[in-house]
């Protein structure tokens, strides 16, 4: 009898897709899907099926502009996940090793034990506000490492790693023959003109992103990566395994709001502003909770002051079944203590909901003393 295959799963993605709705939903780390008539698409902007094979060639040019890339460096996919999926098994194969960075996105985790990678952890710490040590990530790499995975924004935390530091990781990364992933899909919600891509901070990166968190897009399910011309062609191929050609519709409704990016991130970016200052002044009245509060995004990290991950799991519990608001435990980022927090809701439902958390707290705190 051939041996069982294990089981290949992602806890997280179950968890968000099954059990995270609320009515009050702060689990959510993008900003909240716009519907169609919020997108300048008309009917004669779109068709159902295209000529392009291997991606809508007006999709890819817009996205090479924004990226400041060439087509060729251009493999669209369905969300970001599927990106990190194709970047992943293109760059890696079983047995090889992969650094990837704790706490993280349990998607990037699991799909590389679904390819059959050797996991390897360096950690990023609250302690020292989630930033990347580089000396302590280049003790946790070996001769055999052939890829480093983070994400930037960091997600949970939402903390911002500079260019600098990802360039270093880079050359670490080069000097053992090994590749650098960066998953940047929060960094389209930092609103920066001047953020680049960390696909150019060296020939051995490759970066993935969507326009899913910072634009509320999910739905159209523009992904990407940008990558070398050669591991773009091999991305490619390994697609064909998927699907035989993307959604022609949703390339052309995504180029369509690639023409209008300035307006859409411009009421974006208002609407996380006021959000944010929301955000601030919920923490600045708690002295219950701890946070590295990141500068920019739509996501926090925070965890009860003095308490361990049994209170919070209690805490989580009270907090969806009597306040009915949803955060994210952060026992899917391996630690527990902490719960992420999405501020990227209408505002009023984000201002609910941070009232009904402060409310939680308050009861949880006078009851369990």
């Amino acid at each position: 009898m051939s041996e069982k295959r294990r089981d290949s799963r992602s806890p997280y993605m179950e968890w968000a897709k099954l059990s995270s709705a609320a009515k009050f939903n702060l689990a959510t780390s993008g900003m909240s899907n716009l519907p169609l008539s919020a997108l300048p698409v008309t009917l004669d902007d779109l068709e159902i099926t295209g000529t392009d094979p291997y991606g809508f060639a007006e999709l890819k040019e817009r996205l090479a502009a924004k990226a400041g890339v060439e087509s060729e460096n251009i493999v669209t996919a369905a969300g970001t996940s599927m990106a990190n999926h194709l970047a992943l098994a293109a760059l890696i194969e079983p047995g090889h090793e992969v650094l990837i960075e704790q706490p993280a996105y349990d998607p990037l985790l699991s799909t590389a034990e679904f390819l059959g990678a050797r996991i390897r952890r360096f950690p990023r710490r609250f302690e020292e506000g989630w930033e990347i040590d580089l000396e302590r990530l280049a003790a946790a790499m070996s001769d055999e490492t052939r890829l480093v995975v983070v994400t930037n924004y960091h997600n949970p935390t939402g903390v911002r790693t500079s260019d600098q530091v990802l360039a270093e990781i880079a050359r670490l990364a080069a000097r053992r023959g090994a590749w650098l992933l960066v998953d940047e899909v929060y960094l389209e919600a930092c609103f920066d003109p001047d953020a680049i891509s960390a696909f150019h901070l060296g020939s051995n990166v490759v970066a993935t992103g969507s326009l899913t968190k910072a634009y509320g897009l999910s739905g159209l399910r523009c992904g990407w990566i940008i990558a070398p011309a050669e591991e773009a062609r091999r991305m490619w191929r390994i697609n064909d395994l998927y699907g035989a050609t993307p959604v022609h519709l949703g390339e052309r409704a995504s180029a369509v709001a690639l023409d209008h990016m300035d307006t859409l991130a411009a009421a974006a970016e208002e609407r996380l502003e006021r959000n944010r200052e929301l955000l601030a002044r919920f923490l600045d009245a708690r002295n219950d909770l701890e946070a590295v509060r990141p500068q920019a995004g739509t996501i926090v990290f925070p965890r009860l002051a003095g308490r361990d991950e049994g209170d919070t799991e209690r805490f989580l519990t009270l907090l969806r079944e009597r306040y009915e608001t949803s955060v994210v435990p952060g026992r899917f980022f391996a630690e527990p203590r902490h719960f992420r927090l999405g501020v990227g809701g209408e505002t009023v439902m984000v201002e609910e909901g941070l009232a009904r958390l402060a409310h939680a707290l308050d009861e949880f705190m006078d009851a369990s003393g």
